[in-house]
């Protein structure tokens, strides 16, 4: 198979979709590999390696999408490469179609084949592919929120972890998902005062099992969120449904009972944010404030950190672009249900329910593209 990586293009994105380490497995099976110059720079990979390992570098993004049969990718597609998609294309990455109707229309038009990283489901309904970037963003929301703490940046001016004799700040984190556990293992690891919000006693009960003494549990409802984040001083919102649209559970009213200075991250905001104010911010505009509330609610948050998170995701993301690599898209589909949920948008049909839903599309089962 011709296998395209192209050069991410979104705001401050500087991961990279393959290392040579990747390069190199795919081309020793056989496969032609073409990586355009200086894609992995930003994640410290230069062109020489990835020629050692046999591939070969080409110059621009539209040489790279003209020759490949399979994109390999970090993010969505954004508008310049709307046109550079051809039919029956494969393009293998994150896409949240959820969150984007302009992108779900767009992938809809020209046909191509959208496999998203983060519907890949195992049978015990975890998400591989989402794990790892997952793991990045929970441990950087608390990094990120103790940051914005500082009066500096517009916040209350409070160190996390406090000091002896100085209480420390008080950490809110709704969903106790991969997300929501890395966050809470951060904030406290500083020193914070940890309570986690979820829906599920059973995973309550691991996490109350897990956390060290000062992370405690606690029942997400209305209610208690209202209650909560009024005396909160950082709020992490890490809720995930995979492939819908992110509920907002936190709604523009209660910022008005937040204390000024208040920072809300909201990791969710790929899945189109759980924090009904947030919207998707850049890094290098990440924050907005609203009634004195400091919103951090950046789309590509581990881009920030891109050595780690390129390694991370790779680790994962190889063995399935191996096997569609070697097999097709269609055969790899087939043999693996867990690969085969993956499958969002293809031949010009939604195939996934939960982006049908979120934009009241036709919704076509993907037996029946197979």
């Amino acid at each position: 198979m011709i296998i395209g990586v192209p050069k991410e293009i979104k705001n401050n994105e500087n991961r990279v979709a393959l290392t040579p380490a990747g390069a190199a497995e795919l081309v020793k099976r056989g496969h032609e590999v073409y990586v355009q110059a200086t894609a992995g720079m930003g994640s410290g990979f230069t062109d020489e390696e990835y020629v050692s390992a046999g591939a070969q570098m080409l110059p621009t993004i539209e040489d790279v999408y003209g020759k490949a049969e399979m994109i390999i990718k970090v993010k969505e597609p954004i508008e310049p490469e709307y046109e550079l998609i051809r039919e029956g294309q494969l393009l293998y990455t994150y896409f949240h179609f959820a969150s984007s109707e302009a992108l779900t229309n767009a992938m809809l038009r020209n046909k191509s084949v959208c496999l998203a990283y983060e519907t890949v489901e195992l049978p015990d309904r975890s998400l591989p592919l989402l794990v790892p970037m997952s793991e990045v963003a929970g441990r950087m929301s608390a990094q990120e929120g103790a940051k914005y703490l500082e009066k500096t940046y517009g916040g209350r001016g409070m160190l996390l972890g406090g000091v002896p004799g100085v209480h420390p700040a008080k950490v809110l984190i709704i969903g106790g998902g991969i997300v929501g556990t890395e966050a809470a293992k951060m904030a406290a690891g500083l020193g914070a005062d940890v309570t986690i919000m979820d829906v599920s006693l059973k995973r309550m009960r691991y996490l109350d099992d897990i956390m060290p003494a000062n992370v405690k549990t606690m029942m997400s409802n209305e209610f208690n969120i209202r209650q909560m984040v009024q005396d909160h001083d950082l709020i992490i919102g890490a809720v995930l449904i995979p492939g819908a649209k992110a509920p907002n559970l936190i709604t523009r009213d209660m910022l008005k009972t937040m204390k000024p200075g208040t920072v809300l991250v909201d990791v969710a905001i790929d899945q189109g944010g759980c924090i009904e104010t947030t919207h998707p911010t850049t890094h290098d505009e990440p924050t907005f404030v609203i009634d004195d509330v400091i919103h951090y609610s950046v789309a590509n948050m581990p881009g920030a950190v891109p050595r780690t998170s390129t390694l991370a995701l790779t680790n994962a993301t190889l063995p399935h672009a191996i096997d569609l690599a070697e097999k097709g898209w269609k055969q790899a589909c087939r043999e693996d249900n867990s690969l085969k949920k993956g499958l969002n948008v293809v031949d010009g049909k939604v195939v996934y329910k939960g982006v049908a839903e979120a934009f009241g599309l036709t919704y076509y089962d993907v037996d029946s593209i197979l």
